[in-house]
């Protein structure tokens, strides 16, 4: 029998990082500092400020999973991460240098993004739009080689989508062109990969074949992994690292065992919850408290 453990009910030790304006202290128990982070950026869409002052490390290796509240800045963040949305003021740096200052190519070889609901051109096969991930390793002086047929066939096998090769990607189910979009992600050999909702608009079985993916990827491979996800129960079950956000601010950050608190999830979603063992994994499971006690029929 599963029982919920003592420490479920305790605030987060110092993984605790609420972010009003202030700076911002990360604590990050693991080794391997950060290649990208976030140097006190202000996020906005023209005039509508999203994010202000803030500040976060994504940990070398890890496989960090933000989430949060709609609205509260999710997927602002990772396309700032991503350089897709440059920030009104402050930094994004990977390897310690702007990364507005970064040339495209050079960029492209380092990180990869899976944005939401991405769409391929029409009458494209599989091959074909995992070949396009070889784009950043292409030149004047180097075209099409032995080395990408083997980067692009490795990519469609890890991913299980090789018997799909020659299939063209409209004809496809969700989950198959997920893994696909997947594929040409991997095809790109970057070291760090951001996915915005990745299991956006999938059936539970299709979402939990994508997360299994990523895990595999961030297990297997090493890669430095980064996703926006809605469902914090699979936040907390595939994370090394996860990043709560509420308006705009961090309000903690850690492993998955230090974050998902009965506190936390009821002071970032406001949802009164109790926090077990996942009877399967071992991780943080939120079971949301009854709203209402059903009522008992009597004969």
């Amino acid at each position: 029998m599963t029982h919920a453990r003592t420490t479920r009910g305790r605030t987060p030790r110092a993984t605790h990082t609420t972010q009003h304006g202030g700076d911002a202290v990360h604590d990050f128990d693991g080794a391997g500092g950060a290649r990208l982070l976030t140097d006190d950026v202000t996020l906005a869409y023209d005039q509508r400020v999203i994010a202000e002052n803030l500040s976060v490390a994504i940990p070398d290796r890890s496989f960090t999973v933000i989430v949060g509240p709609n609205a509260c800045g999710k997927s602002t963040l990772l396309r700032a991460l991503s350089r897709m949305l440059r920030p009104a003021a402050g930094s994004v740096l990977l390897d310690g240098q702007a990364i507005a200052a970064i040339p495209a190519r050079t960029l492209a070889r380092t990180l990869g993004l899976l944005p939401q609901s991405p769409i391929a051109p029409d009458g494209i096969t599989v091959a074909d739009l995992v070949a396009r991930g070889r784009y950043p390793h292409q030149g004047l002086l180097r075209q099409w080689s032995r080395e990408d047929e083997r980067v692009v066939a490795e990519s469609l096998a890890a991913t299980g989508v090789t018997e799909l090769a020659d299939r063209y990607v409209d004809e496809l189910s969700g989950g198959q062109r997920q893994r696909v979009w997947i594929a040409m992600a991997l095809a790109q050999q970057t070291p760090l990969l951001l996915l915005d909702e990745p299991t956006t608009f999938l059936d539970i079985a299709h979402q939990i074949e994508v997360l299994d993916l990523c895990a595999h990827l961030h297990e297997e491979q090493g890669r430095t992994l980064v996703a926006v996800l809605h469902d914090l129960n699979h936040a907390a079950r595939y994370a090394t690292h996860l990043i709560a956000l509420r308006d705009g601010c961090v309000v903690a950050e850690g492993a998955p065992d230090d974050v998902v608190t009965a506190e936390l999830v009821e002071e970032v979603f406001g949802l009164p919850c109790r926090v077990i063992d996942d009877p399967e994994t071992g991780t943080p499971l939120v079971v949301p408290a009854a709203r209402r006690t059903a009522g008992v029929a009597t004969g």
